[in-house]
């Protein structure tokens, strides 16, 4: 295990120190501080048990994030009140998206009403100067600036990094939230560079967000509360702080076991490679997966049985159907359950491809040629039910688009 003991101080900021890690080369330890602030320091109180809370708000928004694939500089907690995290140079940029128009929006854009709803969400980017009160930048702005961190130029490619990157975060934490009936109104978040990468960095808490139950704004359980507070007593700061810890308490709530299964039906154990394929990719997306066999022509009985094992479950399940020759097991399958069915026939077989995609009347199953494509479309029903699968198809869609601007960076500088 890791010495974690801190070495010399990085920096300090409001509500955290960053200090350094001698034994663990290329990270640092991120301390949060029991205080609490607003409009820039301006405001600015101590309240005891708001590093713990924070600390575990920011660990579990953080393991999500990691958990489905979000590129972030978080390691691991150390301790109830600090957690190890790559030692990033911040951009010194933050990134606001917004659901809802309310709070400072609306001050910068007279005539628009509380409650307006942005689709797709809004992205607007403010340059960290506490001194001038961290004016709003346009992309343009961001861009001709030139910003030098880590290494890295700060272009028009690493801004399209960093505002689609800004757009998923923020979407998979509103699909979490929206799982326990709770909106996620607007979020900021920053990046760090590492190593050359780009990444999302420092803390996000309920310094970072504004959350509303069940969308009434009445019932808000963020930071806005104690900006809103004519007079700070000792009174309303515990009741900050219990909202704090309701919202690191519900925190739990949003990484759910998967509640669907894909069973992978296949016709003849010669079809058991490109069936481990499917089953691969299901993995990979925490879908849980399942693999039977059975022939709708030799055995049709044991077929109807298994599709009754599943039909008479609480699980909802997605059949991937795996037939090499003339496949009768996808259109059996379809035409004796209310459960989606795949077909995904081996490569190199016409006559199952054909027979896919041509069955009778009545049945629903629809085919694709690829494992990965099965996989992917059992996926997606089940992301509709399911946040944490739904949220690791968008990074990885996210993941694509940023492979793809990268590849072109490098042709394009060649």
């Amino acid at each position: 295990m890791a010495d974690l003991t801190p070495g010399k101080l990085v920096i300090e900021g409001k509500t955290k120190r960053i200090l350094e890690l001698p034994k663990l080369p290329g990270s640092v330890l991120v301390q949060s501080k029991d205080r609490i602030t607003a409009g820039d320091g301006a405001r600015a109180h101590d309240l005891a048990g708001k590093a713990e809370i924070s600390t575990a708000t920011t660990c579990k928004v953080f393991e999500l994030l990691n958990s489905v694939g979000v590129k972030t500089h978080f390691i691991k907690r150390a301790s109830e009140t600090a957690f190890v995290a790559k030692s990033c140079e911040m951009v010194p940029i933050e990134w606001v998206t917004r659901r809802v128009a309310t709070g400072s929006f609306l001050k910068r854009n007279v005539g628009v009403k509380e409650g307006y709803r942005f689709t797709p969400p809004k992205q607007e980017t403010f340059f960290k100067d506490d001194e001038n009160h961290d004016p709003q930048w346009s992309e343009e702005q961001l861009i001709s600036n030139e910003l030098k961190v880590g290494g890295i130029t700060i272009g028009k490619d690493e801004v399209d990094f960093m505002n689609r990157t800004t757009l998923v975060v923020f979407e998979v934490l509103e699909k979490a939230w929206q799982s326990i009936d709770c909106s996620l109104i607007d979020m900021k978040i920053e990046f760090g560079v590492a190593d050359g990468e780009i990444m999302v960095a420092d803390v996000i808490d309920s310094d970072s967000w504004r959350l509303w139950p069940s969308g009434d704004k009445r019932l808000m359980k963020d930071k806005q509360v104690y900006r809103d507070l004519k007079s700070v007593t000792q009174e309303a700061l515990e009741e900050i702080k219990t909202n704090f810890k309701w919202i690191a308490e519900r925190l739990d709530l949003l990484m759910p076991p998967a509640k669907a299964l894909v069973v992978i039906l296949m016709g003849s154990p010669t079809d058991s490679d490109h069936c481990a394929k499917i089953a691969k990719v299901c993995r990979e997306l925490g879908v849980p997966c399942q693999t039977r066999v059975t022939s709708a022509h030799k055995g049709p009985s044991e077929t109807l049985n298994i599709i009754a094992q599943y039909e008479g479950s609480d699980v909802p399940t997605i059949f991937v159907a795996v037939a090499g020759r003339s496949n009768g097991l996808g259109p059996v399958t379809s035409g004796n359950t209310a459960f989606p069915v795949i077909n995904c026939p081996p490569p190199g077989k016409e006559n199952a491809i054909w027979s896919s995609l041509d069955c009778p009347s009545g049945l629903g199953c629809t085919t694709v040629l690829y494992p990965e494509a099965a996989a992917l479309a059992a996926a997606q029903i089940v992301g509709l039910t399911d946040h944490v699968i739904w949220s690791r198809l968008r990074v990885r869609a996210l993941n694509n688009y940023l492979k793809i601007k990268a590849a072109d960076k490098v042709a394009r500088e060649a």
